[in-house]
């Protein structure tokens, strides 16, 4: 069965709005660079992309190299190859048309998710907050990785807010980022 993996950055007091992780103009940049080259590696673990409709925007608003419209630094090339060229499931009940390799999962989630993960082929890959907070609500999430940046937001939105039960972990690796960022990652105790 192919695993479920999801990643996610997040300040130290559990912040994950994508706004909130680089610090300032000095320190920006190599915090940046640092979490790009992480999340390239992580996504390689993986040979399928999981969002939900806001993620899914997102990112392809950013990372679509077809209909790219900016000129993102040199060094987010890998990681906007790797993210373009990679098979795409997205979960929305309110987008009917998708391009950019995806393919749209409609219905119950849990039994959507589920049929992905027995169809051949390596990991699913997530990442977000809203769908994520669904699929661990569901118990589908097979490894958990917090990148956790250097920086106190002091707002939300928080990681899993409104999970309505414990998820026990057990860390299963960890990685010091050039930045400071820590990744941690986890896999659910069954």
């Amino acid at each position: 069965m192919r695993p479920l993996l999801y990643s996610i950055n997040v300040t130290l007091d559990g912040c994950v709005d994508h706004n909130a992780i680089p610090a300032d103009a000095v320190l920006q940049e190599e915090q940046l660079r640092a979490t790009h080259r992480h999340a390239t590696e992580s996504m390689g673990r993986a040979d399928a992309l999981l969002f939900g409709r806001v993620t899914y925007q997102m990112m392809e608003g950013a990372w679509r190299l077809e209909t790219r419209i900016s000129t993102p630094p040199d060094w987010t090339e890998p990681f906007a190859r790797k993210i373009d060229a990679m098979k795409k499931y997205l979960v929305s009940s309110t987008l009917d048309r998708v391009g950019w390799n995806t393919e749209l999962v409609r219905g119950d989630l849990g039994e959507a998710v589920q049929k992905l993960k027995q169809q051949p082929g390596g990991a699913l890959f997530t990442g977000g907050v809203k769908l994520p907070l669904a699929l661990a609500e569901l118990g589908l999430i097979d490894e958990y990785e917090f990148v956790m940046q250097p920086r106190l937001a002091g707002h939300g939105p928080t990681l899993l807010a409104g999970l309505s039960r414990f998820v026990e972990l057990k860390l299963v690796d960890r990685k010091e980022l050039s930045s400071g960022a820590l990744a941690l990652r986890y896999e659910p105790r069954r």
